[in-house]
């Protein structure tokens, strides 16, 4: 009874807090969603009449011209025939202004005012009396002041202004294009704060407070207090952390090796300039940096034929029987237990319904679709396993496993050493429009989810996270190189252009790994100066450098950085949520010490990406890999147009890590396929080394996704490469002879 009592405590003390992160995340949504629709409402009562006016400096001098000629004149004989369109254009012109002008502005304020008014403030209202703001940065003091000055007047009917004997706290989100409207004149001529107006400012204030965690929320999780997620006993184990991080304990050290590293780079640049043909430095309107892309490698000729051959050998197979292979040769399934202790199935009837939920969610079929082949279990069996066995912790489980069979099973021979680089990029999956939990992603401009995916140059995913389409990618590299969980040492990650971050420059290099970004808009990038008072040092880039690195501020800041790094390293809080602390909206100082390591490591990244054909090339090639990493999981989870069809967390989590699962067993049994046909000489010698670059093992012309299950644990595929491994000792402890599907 005691456990009992002290594990339904701790279970009602996360589901508060989980509570609070729901309510907070609603009033960050709410009050954004105000300001987008307001936005989007005037943006469409003006652009009909919106007309851009060209030749402004051509009409202004002709007004100029023909006033001066003329200065007796009227308007109308005058001004208006000296522009072309006379009377019109100038209305135009007029119109141009107030469009997108401050009176564009002051109409959306007004609009946005009404519909927090109308709509939206009663919830808000609700929110304050429920959750509990404070700050640990009397900067920020003001806005929890204002807070409560607004709940301390929600129920004061429709009074236009705060007394006059009120203290109104006074905040930085009061200035700028909001001056005008939070303040007005009353009929006596006094200069009164508006109370409406005010209230949505104070919202808009804590909104961007919030998501830089300059104000937190009592009883949070994911936006408690900031100073929590560091670790506590950080002073105490100073030199352990250091070396954890191979750092040293002295800010100067650092910033010399930095320093030194950026002086080295830029030099190898300046100095090879005249030896690049493919690069050009000049003052230009575009961009100073001119960069000719790499010419096209040598396609390779012959996997087609290799791929043919593995379809002659071991036919079209059924990708359930793929998963099978895979299960059965790695022994994944053994660490599968209930997750509420204890379980009466038979080891080998669990394993067969494991593996037909698994296909169930990885297909996005789903169990009801699944249980109706040809293999004896119903879908309420499939549904009591999917509840009672595969957790998120068990799904993760058995694809790390089959991602450390692969790298155990893989011939150095064939697929050469163990890489250390990863290719990371999000992927959005549609989902049904359920309710309001659903999602809206502005980019990909579609509700659903995104998927992060982190897979290996062999084309291996050895990482995959549902994120929020508004999280971090930056935060979802970074947690998926240093929690893949998998035997493989990540030293080096790819990405698209969101890795061009300063911040995510500067805490990579904390952490002890490269990243490697496809910077797209290179003519745009500015290379930092290493040191002050020496604008001639380099002069083959003049004209794409800039500033010198402020190396004063990493050195005061140096220790900070380090504790969030090593915050980050022993996961005392996400890294989502230790980075949400480094956005632009954010004042403190270690965000101002981090973007400056992240500028010097960027700047000695693209000094060596500018230099090195075969570095551009490696990005490319690692981030092709990522796109038909992409291209399979689209054949592979076909079931409903490829949309989730629910939008409860724990489901979508649970496909991500299914679809992983699939697609980790096709590439652990087409790297046997390969290895099983390319030890034979004579196919070995046809590799050329254009083959041997483009060979890998994630392909699926032979695999059949699609039809009835029809799950036989009794046949097997005919493998001899890694036929080591030890046989699992779930469904596969009943010695099964190895035939395959052709076979008798």
């Amino acid at each position: 009874m005691p456990l009992r009592v002290t594990l339904l405590a701790a279970l009602l003390h996360e589901r508060e807090r989980e509570i609070t992160d729901t309510l907070v995340e609603l009033l960050i949504s709410t009050v954004h969603r105000i300001g987008a629709r307001a936005e989007k409402k005037v943006t469409e009562q003006l652009i009909n009449a919106f007309k851009k006016v060209s030749g402004k400096e051509n009409i202004l001098f002709k007004l100029a011209e023909a006033s001066l000629g003329t200065p007796e004149g009227t308007v109308r004989q005058v001004v208006f025939p000296a522009v072309s369109g006379g009377e019109a254009t100038l209305r135009e012109l007029v119109h141009e202004f107030k469009t997108r002008g401050p009176v564009y502005r002051r109409t959306v304020q007004t609009t946005l005012k009404a519909s927090y008014t109308n709509h939206y403030r009663r919830g808000l209202i609700k929110l304050l009396d429920v959750l509990e703001f404070r700050s640990s940065n009397h900067a920020h003091q003001p806005v929890i002041e204002a807070l409560a000055l607004v709940a301390r007047y929600a129920s004061a009917g429709n009074t236009t202004y705060y007394p006059l004997g009120e203290t109104v706290p006074v905040h930085k989100a009061m200035g700028g294009d909001w001056a005008e409207v939070v303040h007005r004149t009353d009929k006596r001529g006094r200069r009164r704060v508006v109370r409406m107006v005010y209230e949505v400012v104070a919202f808009q204030a804590l909104r961007d407070s919030l998501k830089c965690k300059e104000i937190w929320v009592v009883g949070a999780d994911k936006w408690r207090n900031p100073d929590e997620d560091l670790p506590q006993d950080f002073e105490a184990r100073r030199v352990e952390n250091y070396r954890e991080l191979r750092k040293p304990l002295d800010p100067a050290v650092f910033v010399d090796e930095l320093r030194e590293q950026m002086t080295a780079e830029l030099t190898l640049l300046n100095d090879g300039i005249p030896k690049l043909s493919w690069l050009d430095i000049a003052e230009r309107k575009s961009g100073a940096i001119r960069l000719t892309a790499a010419e096209a490698q040598p396609e390779p000729r012959n996997l087609r034929r290799i791929k043919g051959e593995v379809q002659r050998r071991w036919g079209i197979v059924p990708l359930i029987d793929m998963l099978k292979e895979a299960v059965l040769r790695t022994g994944c399934l053994d660490a599968v237990t209930s997750v509420s202790g204890g379980g009466s199935l038979s080891p080998e009837v669990l394993a067969e319904r494991l593996l037909l939920v698994i296909y169930a969610y990885g297909t996005n079929t789903g169990i009801k679709a699944v249980a109706s082949g040809g293999h004896g279990h119903t879908e309420d069996e499939l549904r009591y396993v999917r509840r009672r066995y595969l957790s998120a912790e068990a799904a993760r489980a058995i694809a790390v496993q089959i991602a450390n069979a692969t790298f155990t099973a893989r011939s150095t021979k064939l697929w050469g050493q163990g890489s250390t680089a990863v290719a990371s990029d999000s992927t959005h999956v549609r989902a049904y429009d359920q309710n309001l939990f659903t999602e809206w992603h502005s980019r990909y401009g579609g509700r659903g989810v995104l998927i992060y995916w982190h897979v290996e140059k062999k084309s291996l995913a050895i990482h995959s996270q549902l994120i929020n389409c508004t999280a971090s990618e930056v935060a979802a590299m970074i947690e998926g190189a240093m929690r893949h969980g998998t035997t493989m040492d990540v030293e080096a990650n790819y990405t698209d252009s969101h890795g061009q971050s300063e911040i995510g420059f500067g805490i990579t290099r904390l952490l002890n790994f490269d990243l490697l970004p496809r910077i797209k808009r290179i003519n745009k990038v500015k290379l930092y100066r290493p040191v002050a008072g020496e604008p001639d040092a380099y002069p083959q880039l003049s004209p794409a450098l800039t500033r010198p690195i402020r190396w004063e501020i990493i050195a005061q800041q140096y220790d900070q950085m380090i504790k969030y790094a090593t915050a980050i390293r022993t996961r005392t809080a996400s890294t989502e949520a230790i980075l949400r602390r480094f956005t632009r909206n954010a004042s403190h100082p270690t965000y101002a010490a981090m973007l400056e390591v992240g500028r010097a490591q960027k700047t000695i990244f693209v000094a060596r990406y500018l230099r090195l054909r075969d570095l551009q090339r490696e990005i490319e090639e690692g981030l092709n890999v990522m796109e038909s990493s992409n291209g399979a999981n689209s054949v592979i989870a076909y079931g409903k147009g490829g949309e989730i069809a629910s939008n409860r967390r724990d489901e979508q989590e649970m496909f991500v890590l299914c679809l992983r699962i699939l697609q980790s067993a096709l590439v652990y049994v087409n790297t046997l396929m390969l290895q099983d046909i390319l030890n034979e000489p004579e196919w070995a010698e046809l590799l050329t080394p254009a083959d041997r670059r483009g060979l890998t093992p994630l392909f699926w012309s032979h695999i059949r996704p699609y039809g009835e299950v029809n799950l036989d644990m009794d046949t097997r595929l005919n493998l001899t490469a890694g036929s080591t491994v030890p046989r699992p000792r779930t469904a596969a402890a009943v010695e099964q002879p190895v035939l395959s599907p052709r076979d008798p």
